[in-house]
């Protein structure tokens, strides 16, 4: 624990504080919704220790879009989760009430495996899938498609990385880096929240506007209810 906390407030000083003064962003990761061995730091905005922390606000408009920043390895998740999801869990997707990307390359719900992330980073040319431009099939002799060589998009996420997290209501997206990892989540029900679990040194930094990837298109960053009235 005292490794990653040492981690975890790195770059924070331990002088006097001037005095709080209301965030620009109300939403943050919630002290009040997190395990017993998680420690929320940076405004609000960083996890480390053990368990699972929510976001303060759930996702109430069409379209919602944040990121995490993989600021350092470990065991880790990142999705979505509601209110009656266990918190000293350091997996997600592990009960009916959580939708998570793990650290060991899983995609989970309700303790099901829904998608394996097989495929590592590409090392060389080789290592790379040829298709056409439209991703649809591979070049043959009988067309004249301009080839391109893209990674599986379905890569596991390194330290260093951003993941977005994109919900419309209708599924969960998962972007690395500004592309799709192609393992969506359909049928999510109830009132969710940003969900983001650590352990074993893992920290994770929450971004709820300036990111560093565009979101998809209509895609906005989570905003108070109050707010769309």
């Amino acid at each position: 624990m005292f490794c990653c906390l040492r981690g975890c407030l790195t770059g924070l000083r331990l002088t006097p504080a001037p005095p709080p003064r209301p965030p620009d962003n109300p939403i943050q990761l919630d002290t009040s919704h997190m395990g017993h061995e998680v420690v929320i730091v940076k405004g609000g905005q960083r996890v480390c220790g053990s368990g699972c922390a929510l976001g303060n606000a759930p996702l109430v408009q069409s379209k919602s879009y944040f990121e995490v920043k993989l600021q350092q390895g470990g065991v880790w998740a990142i999705g979505l989760a509601t209110r009656n999801t266990d918190l000293d869990r350091v997996h997600g997707g592990m009960d009916k009430e959580s939708w998570c990307l793990n650290s060991d390359g899983t995609v989970r719900h309700n303790n099901l495996e829904l998608y394996r992330l097989t495929s590592d980073r590409p090392k060389s040319p080789a290592d790379l899938v040829t298709t056409d431009l439209l991703g649809t099939s591979p070049p043959s002799p009988s067309n004249h498609t301009v080839t391109s060589q893209v990674a599986d998009p379905r890569t596991m996420p390194c330290e260093g990385d951003t993941i977005g997290i994109a919900f419309d209501h209708i599924e969960l997206n998962f972007f690395l880096n500004g592309r799709n990892m192609e393992v969506p989540i359909p049928n999510i029900k109830g009132a969710v929240y940003p969900a983001l679990y650590v352990d074993d040194g893992a920290i994770l930094d929450l971004i709820l506007e300036n990111f560093h990837y565009p979101p998809p298109s209509g895609f906005e960053r989570i905003m108070l209810e109050q707010s769309l009235l």
